[in-house]
């Protein structure tokens, strides 16, 4: 897209939209959305102490969401057979392969997720953007036998150019854009693309690292679905609930995830869905914003 002062679609406020209704009758689509990321030992990691490698610290703390933390969350998921919508790191398919190997049992969707996340778009030469976004999909479609339809950016990060890539590549929706409580269209390539809500709320890295306390954040968690269930009565939302293995899926911290799905699971009028569900579903619905 061209540099403009606002992003690549109209501003349509939401007390001025048509009615969303949900598949039978739900208020709020909720989608829940394991970040699968890889980070190598040899390379600087985003978020980190230093620069310096190897930064053994930071580098293992993510390992142990590999190793052990991914899996947490897929128990909890599975028990409650909610299936995941994963942002994927391409290089987890061949760092991790069991984890692939789980998540395709359990008929997990996959959204591309660059390569690794220790080389979002503004730490990467932007001539090679292009086909980083090619490679990205190329080889998760080589692992799952599908093309995703979907994206999130390593980092939440985009160039002037990132969505053009994503549209010549043919995929439906794209999740940076945390803007919205339900999907809008936007243009990219000559084309429309979907805007999914994603979150930088309800997401357990950043809140876990600005200080919240377990209980905190599953309070967040409640308190947001309960804003949107309400809501959802008169026009359908979506709520998303953003996770990383290594955050949520610790010994001491995986109960919020428990407990916060077994309160939203008590409510009539709930459709756990994929990201590709919901998408189907609003353009089923004949949106036009």
């Amino acid at each position: 897209m061209e540099p403009s002062r606002y992003g690549p679609f109209p501003y349509t406020p939401i007390n001025r939209r048509p009615k969303l209704k949900w598949p039978n009758g739900a208020r709020v689509a909720v989608w829940v959305i394991p970040n699968i990321e890889f980070f190598p030992l040899n390379e600087p990691i985003p978020g980190a102490r230093g620069t310096y490698v190897p930064e053994v610290s930071a580098w293992s703390v993510r390992d142990y969401g590999a190793r052990v933390g991914v899996f947490r969350i897929m128990d909890v998921l599975s028990q409650r057979n909610i299936r995941a919508s994963v942002t994927l790191n391409s290089e987890v398919c061949d760092a991790y392969p069991q984890i692939m190997e789980d998540a395709m049992a359990l008929n997990w969707e996959f959204l591309g997720h660059n390569q690794s996340n220790s080389r979002p778009f503004h730490v990467t030469p932007p001539e090679g953007d292009k086909q980083l976004v090619h490679d990205t999909l190329a080889r998760i479609e080589q692992t799952t036998g599908r093309k995703p339809r979907g994206w999130l950016g390593s980092g939440i990060q985009e160039t002037w150019d990132t969505l053009d890539y994503l549209a010549d590549e043919g995929l439906d929706y794209v999740c940076d854009w945390v803007n919205d409580d339900q999907p809008y269209f936007m243009k990219a390539g000559g084309r429309q693309m979907v805007s999914l809500p994603y979150s930088t709320e309800i997401n357990d890295l950043p809140q876990f690292r600005a200080g919240r306390s377990n209980e905190e954040f599953e309070s967040m968690i409640r308190r947001q679905f309960d804003t949107l269930y309400r809501e959802g009565a008169e026009s359908g939302r979506v709520m998303a609930i953003c996770l990383h293995p290594f955050v949520i899926g610790v010994s001491h911290r995986i109960w919020v995830l428990e407990s916060a799905l077994d309160y939203i699971m008590k409510h009539d009028g709930v459709w756990f869905a994929t990201g590709e569900e919901i998408v189907d579903a609003w353009l089923e619905s004949g949106a036009t914003f």
